[in-house]
Order: structure tokens, then sequence, then C-alpha cells
């Protein structure tokens, strides 16, 4: 989960907090998300690189975007033993170094939360995937029911959560918010997890959309 803005105190932290989720089950979802991915993939948010260990041979090139520059520099390190071709580059979800319709698909993978705007981000994500491509995702949604949705909420109006998680926001309904962008959702799952022990669980989903 990555901000588009440089947050250097939480790119220290996220590191160790990421290793206790992937402790927690989150290596198992990261590899059911790239499943049967094939062609030129653009990854946004890269962090510091966990998925790409996971992407299959199929894949013949990703593009992995990151803006935090000490992130950046640990996915570099990482694309060095991942088993297909991965360039990581500086940028921002709402402005990709991609061409019109250049990737086969698109991974999201924990940042949906944490763009500033996600109509802009997921309406370039629209942009640089074919017609026809894939838009694969793994995020924290809101809760359907109260109290928690409600909690969350609040946590995410007053600001603490976003100062606290750089920029991550709580209360997002990307699901809708992927399908209003002009992607079909084909196939999602909805399960609650928590990075560890002393965290609440919290909705997720993991899926797959199609650009129409």
């Amino acid at each position: 989960m990555t901000t588009d803005l440089p947050r250097p105190r939480f790119a220290r932290m996220y590191p160790g907090a990421a290793e206790r989720a992937e402790r927690r089950g989150a290596t198992e979802h990261r590899r059911r998300l790239l499943d049967g991915l094939s062609g030129r993939v653009v990854e946004v948010g890269a962090g510091h690189g966990l998925n790409f260990a996971h992407y299959p041979a199929a894949v013949t090139a990703v593009v992995a975007v990151e803006p935090e520059p000490e992130l950046r520099a640990a996915a570099r390190e990482a694309a060095t033993r991942a088993p297909v071709p991965v360039r990581v580059e500086a940028g921002v979800a709402d402005a990709l170094p991609l061409a019109d319709g250049e990737a086969d698909a698109a991974v999201v993978s924990l940042v949906l939360c944490s763009v500033p705007d996600q109509a802009t981000a997921l309406a370039e994500l629209r942009r640089v995937v074919r017609p026809g491509g894939e838009l694969r995702f793994y995020e924290h949604v809101v809760p359907h029911h109260h109290p928690k949705r409600g909690l969350l909420q609040l946590a995410d109006r007053t600001g603490l959560w976003p100062a606290l998680a750089g920029g991550c926001h709580v209360a997002r309904d990307t699901g809708a918010a992927i399908e209003a962008a002009g992607f079909t959702i084909e196939r999602s799952e909805r399960f609650g997890f928590s990075a560890s022990a002393l965290e609440p669980r919290v909705p997720h989903i993991l899926g797959v959309a199609r650009r129409r």
C-alpha cells in the first residue's frame, strides 16, 4: 500500500507492517491476485516489490510504478530476483508512464485506498489498459454494516487514520469505484483480514475486472 505523496516515515515503517501481513496470509492473496496473468502488465503502487515474485511466466514485462523513493529503491532490488522482466519507474497513479492501451493488464494491490482521488486514478488505469484488458485488484474496503462502517467513516472524515497510515482511507467503496470507472467486475471475493493480531479485521476484495 503506497500513496502518491512521498512519506519517508511511512516508507520506513511499511515493510515491517507488510511482512507481518504476509505471515498472516497476504502472500496467498498475492498469488491468487496474479494467477493467470499474461502479456504486458502495469503495477501501480508497487511498494517494495512484494508482488514481483508471484508473476507467472506468461507475463512478458511488468512496468511497476512507485512514487516513494525509499520503497522504489527496494522495489528495484526485488526486481532483480523476479521470475519475469520488471522495470520499476517513478510515477503516480494519476499520470502513468505508458501510452494509451499499452498494457494488457493492470494490477492494484492495497493502493487504491491511498491515492488522492480514486476516480482519477482509475480513469488513468483505464486509459493505459487495452480494450478488453484486465484490472486485477486486492484492496481493503468499507464494511457493509454498522457499527464498524460508521467508525471507519469517522476515522476517515476526521483525517486521523490517513494521517497515521500514510494517506490510507479505510472507508472507500472501491468495488463501486472500479465499476464506475468503466470496468466490469467479473470475479470478486470479499473476506475479512487484519495485518496483525492487534488490528481489527476489515473487509478486503480480491478479483478481476475487465475494461469495457
